[in-house]
């Protein structure tokens, strides 16, 4: 079933717009407080602290090698901001999970301005902030189900 253009234009519309109003320019002063690259502040945005995720699922979402992927989780469960186990199906298989820290870092190095979206979300009722970030949580599962693009697209 395609999706409705009015559908398409209210995201191209209604993102840029809270983009705007949230973000901050500089980010890289941030991310180095927290001692981290733009490339581990991006990872740490993708983990979370209640759901795993596999680090070769992680390497694969990225577009990045597993190699590459395994030096920088070693480095960020070093510095504190990744909680890993080994799974219990699989030994072999590391499970992710953003920890306290890591969520703190992700905060600091975001190029969303921590006060800016609270200031949003403050603006709109506990029922609509509810709405609000399930529909954004909505459109990120499916932003993650969505093909990367290939070199010729970038």
């Amino acid at each position: 079933m395609p999706v409705a253009s009015r559908d398409v234009r209210a995201v191209q519309v209604y993102y840029p717009r809270i983009y705007l109003a949230c973000h901050i320019q500089h980010v890289h002063r941030t991310a180095a407080r927290a001692n981290l690259t733009e490339t581990e502040s991006s990872l740490l945005a993708h983990l979370d602290e209640e759901q795993p995720i596999r680090a070769s699922e992680l390497a694969r979402h990225m577009g990045v090698s597993r190699s590459s992927m395994s030096a920088t989780i070693k480095r960020l469960i070093k510095l504190g901001y990744i909680a890993s186990a080994r799974e219990a199906e699989d030994a072999r298989a590391l499970a992710l999970r953003l920890s306290p820290a890591g969520a703190r870092a992700m905060q600091a190095g975001s190029v969303l301005d921590t006060a800016r979206v609270g200031a949003l979300l403050a603006q709109l009722s506990p029922a609509e902030r509810k709405k609000a970030v399930d529909g954004l949580g909505l459109l990120a599962r499916a932003a993650d189900r969505v093909p990367r693009k290939t070199r010729r697209e970038r």
